[in-house]
């Protein structure tokens, strides 16, 4: 008897083997990188929200825009030097993380927060954060909620699957607020609920409340609180087990970064190849071969900044003064400006 449940147990794994060895061949491919088969696609797959503006969403014309688009646009670059090369697939907050899993997207760049539990325990990692935000929570003008503690009792609109639902009970029990949530898995569900008058409060990031409060029939009539509730670095994450894949993701992050801190941009990209600053000259790929260690050509930030441009030239025409948000950039500015914003020397 010992011997026979030995014997289904054995045959009980077998299904997650073939599975697991099933997505291992879709990420990488006969056991190469992801960045291996993306250049033999001849495109980059890129899974958005596609409902949130300023991060992704689609305008009038049919075209994607937003930072969280930009960034898949800025791989693209690197990697082909076209950045129109990218497929987006709108993902719910429930569906993102087994979308990406599966490898029906090679990245997920999808305001999506990083967390530890995240990092560690669903087969993804996270690469370079690309926002700096928190949770707020947003209500009527004329409700009279100033605070936490005016929602007693009161209704929350919320999304499923997101760190925001934990967050709130976290805030609302440690100072003994009972309330109500109502929980969606669609984000455009979550405000027209809210807009319906079905709760007195709606929660999510700070950045996707201003986002959303503008797609409103009535924005001036809402406003989002001054508290707080958490951290939240917004972060595009990869599949777990494909370092090359990962590095060159992240370092395209960092280009964006570091590429404003040095002054180059969209409009000088050309003339500052030439230039006689080490650092520049290593960034743009005058100097050593960074870009072929990681599978790329040695200016492939040239191409990034000359298609999408630097951190912050993304940051103001899709939530900076050029947009319509016009979101202050607080911790999002460098951190030789007064804000948290780094990446590494590229060295």
């Amino acid at each position: 008897m010992l011997k026979l449940k030995r014997g289904l147990s054995l045959l009980a794994t077998l299904p997650l083997v073939f599975s697991l060895s099933a997505c291992a061949g879709q990420i990488g491919g006969s056991g190469g990188s992801l960045l291996d088969t993306i250049k033999s696609r001849g495109k980059l797959i890129c899974g958005v929200s596609g409902q949130l503006p300023g991060f992704s969403y689609v305008k009038s014309n049919g075209e994607y825009a937003g930072l969280d688009v930009d960034v898949c646009r800025a791989i693209a670059a690197a990697i082909f030097n076209d950045p129109n090369k990218v497929d987006f697939r709108n993902l719910n907050s429930k569906e993102r993380f087994t979308a990406l899993q599966t490898g029906e997207v090679d990245i997920l760049s999808r305001n999506t927060t990083w967390s530890m539990s995240r990092d560690t325990s669903i087969g993804i990692k996270f690469t370079a954060v690309v926002f700096y935000d928190g949770q707020g929570i947003m209500v009527k003008k004329n409700s009279g909620i100033q605070k936490l503690e005016d929602l007693k009792g009161k209704s929350i609109c919320i999304g499923t699957g997101t760190t925001n639902e934990q967050n709130l009970t976290d805030q609302m029990r440690q100072r003994g607020v009972n309330y109500k949530p109502l929980v969606f898995e669609d984000a455009n569900t979550v405000f027209a609920t809210y807009e319906q008058g079905r709760c007195e409060g709606v929660t999510a990031d700070r950045s996707q409340l201003v986002s959303r409060r503008t797609t409103l029939s009535k924005p001036d009539d809402h406003v989002v609180l001054e508290t707080v509730l958490s951290k939240e670095p917004l972060t595009p994450a990869v599949v777990n087990g494909d370092s090359k894949w990962f590095d060159m993701v992240r370092w395209t992050i960092f280009a964006l970064i570091n590429a404003e801190e040095l002054g180059v941009n969209s409009q000088n990209v050309g003339q500052l190849a030439n230039s006689n600053n080490p650092e520049v000259k290593r960034l743009l790929g005058t100097e050593g071969n960074l870009g072929k260690g990681m599978g790329l050509t040695n200016d492939f930030v040239v191409h990034i900044i000359k298609n999408v441009g630097n951190y912050g030239e993304i940051y103001e025409r899709n939530l900076g003064k050029n947009s319509e948000l016009k979101l202050e950039r607080g911790p999002n500015k460098l951190w030789n400006q007064g804000g948290i914003l780094y990446a590494p020397p590229f060295r």
